[in-house]
């Protein structure tokens, strides 16, 4: 391979806008990975699992509208040991050492706090790609852009949910190849320059 593969991360994890869980208690819910050849920038591969919370297992009313995810997606779920060893065989069944690459930090900040909870190894090394960082510095701006924000940026619709693992993981992907410099971005579209956020 010429070129390293890259898995796309991005994780949902417990959350609530009225602080009953604490930032630093967090857990992962879902883990949704596509992952992409390093030489042609298509997708290869996509992982998918629900994740069980034990710090607080219930989740709230404001997770549940955020991400759609509901009780009895994480009530059935395996436990976070057992996600990263599915994630861990999924990775070795599709040549062991991609990339791991999300759209900012946070994706491996909630890993490395989960991980540290439970103590279990996760199954990249250190070497991680900020996507959302990368896509702002091939385009030549300070400016850092969300996901949806950079997928109308470069004139791409977004598909499925947001804020769902595995939907934000393929839109994520798509925007991989503008990031890397691989594919040249369009003209912006019309009032681009207007709105801000």
């Amino acid at each position: 391979m010429s070129k390293r593969d890259y898995l796309v991360i991005d994780l949902e994890a417990t959350c609530d806008d009225r602080g009953a869980v604490p930032r630093d208690q967090t857990e992962i819910i879902e883990i949704g990975a596509v992952l992409v050849d390093g030489r042609t920038m298509r997708p290869t591969a996509e992982f998918q699992t629900f994740v069980r919370p034990v710090r607080h297992p219930t989740l709230t009313a404001f997770c549940t509208e955020l991400t759609s995810i509901v009780q009895a997606d994480v009530e059935g779920a395996p436990g976070f040991r057992e996600a990263i060893d599915a994630l861990r065989g999924f990775m070795e069944a599709h040549g062991g050492g991609p990339l791991f690459a999300s759209w900012g930090n946070y994706d491996r900040g909630q890993f490395k706090q989960d991980a540290q909870f439970h103590g279990v190894e996760l199954p990249f090394g250190r070497d991680h790609l900020n996507i959302k960082q990368a896509f702002s510095d091939a385009m030549g701006t300070k400016r850092r852009f969300g996901m949806a924000r950079a997928l109308m940026r470069v004139g791409l619709e977004l598909d499925g949910t947001h804020h769902r693992g595995i939907d934000d993981a393929r839109n994520i992907a798509r925007l991989l190849p503008y990031a890397l410099g691989r594919t040249r971005f369009p003209e912006p579209p019309a009032g681009w320059r207007r709105k801000r956020r």
